[in-house]
């Protein structure tokens, strides 16, 4: 895996859910393991078969978060100036369309979380966004068709 670029909040993130994996689900999906075992055949056993499923989704999930953690590299808020769109940048658009105004914070693809309004450099709208200034028009080409946004104010 390459380097992933992110906020020591979102590499705190990261270790905070492995914590969470390896101390709370991983002993969770053992004790069920050993419950189903416990209840005899393990060759007609659909519970057994279940936690064993469940518990490689868990390890898959715990290496990848292990390998994210390794490959993390911080980057550094302090040196982010906020006269063009950029990584770690909230910018407060206008949708040209319908006067709509929305705020969204670009992030790296691990930190993306819509419902925050974190929006994953990597998508179509945020590549648009990047190296904007304001009062520059965005053109996103969109499945609906052309949306246009003007950025508005750009901040941290």
């Amino acid at each position: 895996m390459a380097n992933i670029y992110m906020t020591a909040e979102g590499l705190q993130k990261l270790k905070e859910e492995l914590v969470y994996l390896e101390g709370v689900e991983r002993p969770r999906v053992i004790a069920a393991i050993q419950e189903a075992r416990d209840k005899g055949d393990l060759s007609e056993n659909a519970e057994y078969d279940a936690a064993k499923e469940e518990q490689g989704k868990l390890e898959s999930k715990i290496a990848l978060l292990k390998e994210k953690i390794m490959d993390a590299r911080i980057i550094d808020e302090s040196r982010i100036n906020t006269k063009e769109v950029q990584v770690l940048t909230k910018v407060k658009l206008r949708n040209l369309k319908n006067n709509a105004e929305v705020t969204y914070q670009l992030v790296t693809e691990s930190e993306a979380n819509f419902k925050e309004g974190k929006l994953s450099v990597k998508t179509p709208i945020a590549q648009a966004l990047i190296g904007k200034k304001v009062g520059e028009v965005a053109r996103v080409q969109v499945p609906a068709g052309l949306m246009e946004f003007e950025v508005l104010e750009i901040s941290l």
